[in-house]
């Protein structure tokens, strides 16, 4: 096929690939099956290859692509992408409507459900899409192109499209995917999403696209931001046209005329919250000519002609049970509550996690109590407390000795956390063991949960040791092993014998020793020898280190059991030195900080990492000797401490900006 054929094709299976993409993710009604779909896809990647400098930036194969991203540029926005005002009763839905009468006279409302995701603005010019961007604090945002570009349901291109439009939408992360990754999260003894909004936030701002396209992330459109080329007269026809276009907009909006159309629809969507895939936390409620809307204007932080009414949190009493108690990766001892099932915020629950024992004592919950649970986000069961104790009934303690193994637990002066001490411990074996060949840590690909769990159920390995010892002979025949995928693992297992020292030392989980912390530790002992050697004392006098850290990394340095391992891994050939030169800006060395409440787009580990990626302290309690407390939502007594302190009190927007400020802070 000569360049002029190939064009041509690559032309025909772009607008195929695009056509069933928008059946598939955006209409959920496929013409062909997957499998179909993959081959076209195939073909055109292999043309691409042939052909390189016919691949375009709106390319089907160009979803994922590209390289991370060491920031996020700021993206000013041309029109605000302002905030609504909540509302949570009737009554004040009525006064709303009232306002909006007296100052307008005849007046329709659009009606739609509130997706509770991430706002974001999409700009295409001449149908191209050229940037999308994060809604920040309104007025400045940040460029996510790479990331947007994964989303599937999303357009790249246009067809008929005006000379320029910039649309605003929510990226939300379904429910199902949610679920998945939050399991995966437990599994990995990491702290796991509260909630899909900030699971999808913290997804979005991934640095690596080809982390955010393993989210499963989706996005409705619900505004028309500004648009050269044609005009729209109302809101509704507005996404009448964008869904032409082609976008996924906003589902089931109605035009409504008076207070109690209003409400029959907020109750509808209420109904229905159950049935949708993703999460709504209210109903939007806007005047619907965009020509009143002018006329109502807006404050100088959200528009008066359209606010946002919240469903109040359902909670229900239900029996408890009993308590259960699970052992994670780390040792850690983990209560959970076993409960009547109860149906809430659309689907039934069953257990919830207690936390600690101070959780326990502090709630007073005994087994047999009625007890209220409602859902963190809509989506977390949680328990709330007990209403009453069951007759005869005796204060729940957690066991003196592991559930599993039997070695007596421990509790740690300073933690709440109940451990069993036991490494070798059944229940902890499997979960260590994906963490080590984790992507975070050795980064053996292929080895995720199902096969790591097939491994040691047949008895192949008991160790991360042992994962070198793996011949090609012993996968044949496993199942979900065939001849190629048990080579491509012993491939990848022996390519992680090339990783860095601060990987190995992440992989080993030491408690307290994430993956900032072994780099710091390899920073200065860049042999595991040293590492070995080194004293509580002189790991503790590396920047960024206390007491507990160090004196955790030291133990468990010299458990009879972690010294073999190492060993049979330095035996094997697994790098055992560090390369990596710091040369970073340690900008905040020297400064404490306290993070406290819900941050709008970061995990509060993210937020953590980035302070400490600068140099910075995290700690957990605001005293005279803290810095600055980055304060989110429903932030709490340590905000309020921070200011009887007079210490400075940020939030995470402008913890960012201080990242990304010339020189030091």
């Amino acid at each position: 096929m000569d360049k002029t054929e190939a064009q041509k094709r690559i032309a025909e299976l772009s607008e195929e690939l695009d056509r069933h993409s928008y059946r598939y993710y955006v209409l959920d009604d496929p013409e062909i099956s997957d499998y179909d779909f993959d081959m076209l896809m195939q073909e055109l990647k292999a043309l691409e290859a042939q052909f390189p400098e016919l691949v375009l930036p709106t390319s089907p194969t160009q979803r994922v692509g590209g390289i991370a991203l060491s920031k996020f540029e700021k993206v000013p926005h041309a029109v605000q992408m302002a905030s609504l005002q909540d509302i949570f009763s009737i009554e004040q839905v009525e006064a709303f409507v009232e306002r909006c009468r007296m100052e307008l006279g005849s007046v329709e409302f659009s009606v739609e459900p509130k997706i509770d995701g991430l706002s974001v603005s999409l700009e295409y010019e001449d149908g191209i899409l050229t940037r999308g961007s994060t809604r920040g604090d309104g007025f400045v945002g940040e460029d996510v192109t790479a990331n947007i570009k994964t989303i599937r349901s999303i357009p790249l291109r246009l067809k008929n499209a005006p000379e320029f439009l910039e649309v605003r939408g929510e990226v939300y992360m379904p429910r199902s995917s949610f679920f998945e990754l939050v399991e995966q999260q437990e599994l990995m003894d990491e702290q796991p999403f509260k909630n899909p909004r900030n699971a999808a936030a913290g997804s979005l701002r991934q640095k690596d696209p080809k982390v955010t396209a393993k989210r499963s992330l989706d996005m409705f459109i619900f505004n028309v931001q500004q648009v050269r080329g044609v005009e729209f007269s109302t809101h509704t026809g507005s996404l009448d046209a964008l869904r032409g276009l082609g976008f996924k907009t906003i589902p089931s909006y109605r035009v409504c005329t008076t207070a109690e159309e209003i409400k029959a629809e907020i109750d509808s969507i209420g109904q229905a919250r159950a049935d949708y895939s993703f999460d709504i936390d209210g109903v939007v409620v806007k005047v619907n000519d965009l020509a009143q809307r002018d006329i109502m204007g807006s404050t100088s932080k959200t528009p008066k002609w359209a606010v946002a009414y919240k469903y109040p949190p359902e909670e229900k009493e239900t029996t408890l049970l009993d308590i259960e108690v699970n052992v994670g990766r780390t040792g850690a001892i983990t209560p959970v509550a076993v409960f009547e099932p109860i149906f809430l915020a659309g689907t039934s629950v069953s257990r919830a996690v207690l936390h600690n024992q101070d959780f326990i004592d502090e709630k007073d919950i005994r087994i047999g109590d009625t007890i209220v649970v409602r859902k963190a986000g809509e989506i977390i069961p949680e328990v709330l407390r007990s209403v009453r104790h069951a007759e005869a009934s005796e204060p729940f303690r957690l066991p003196e000795r592991c559930p599993v193994c039997g070695t007596p637990s421990v509790r740690d002066e300073g933690e709440s956390v109940l451990r069993c001490p036991n490494m070798q411990c059944p229940a902890q074996l499997l979960k260590s063991m994906i963490h080590f060949a984790s992507k975070n840590a050795m980064n053996i690909d292929g080895l995720g949960e199902a096969n790591m769990k097939l491994l040691v159920e047949k008895g192949l390995v008991s160790s991360p040791a042992d994962l070198y010892s793996l011949r090609k002979e012993d996968l044949i025949g496993l199942d979900r092993f065939a001849d190629k995928s048990a080579e491509n693992l012993i491939a990848a297992i022996e390519a992680s014998k090339k990783n860095e020292l601060d990987r190995l030392i992440h992989a080993l989980g030491i408690r307290n020793i994430g993956q900032r912390a072994a780099a710091l530790l390899c920073e200065k002992f860049p042999e595991m020898d040293m590492l070995l050697d080194a004293s509580t004392d002189d790991i503790s006098a590396i920047d960024g280190f206390g007491g507990i850290m160090a004196e955790s990394f030291v133990t468990a340095m010299h458990e009879p059991h972690r010294v073999e391992m190492i060993e049979k891994l330095r035996g094997a050939g697994v790098n055992m030195t560090y390369s990596k030169k710091s040369g970073g800006d340690d900008r905040f060395a020297g400064l404490t900080f306290v993070l406290t409440g819900t941050l709008p787009t970061m995990k509060r580990d993210e937020a953590k990492a980035l302070i400490e990626s600068f140099g910075g302290k995290v700690s957990g309690s605001v005293s005279k000797k803290t810095d600055f407390v980055v304060a989110g939502e429903d932030a709490g007594s340590k905000l309020t401490k921070a200011q009887e302190l007079g210490i400075a009190v940020i939030n995470e927007a402008e913890l960012i900006e201080r990242t990304k400020q010339e020189g030091t802070i």
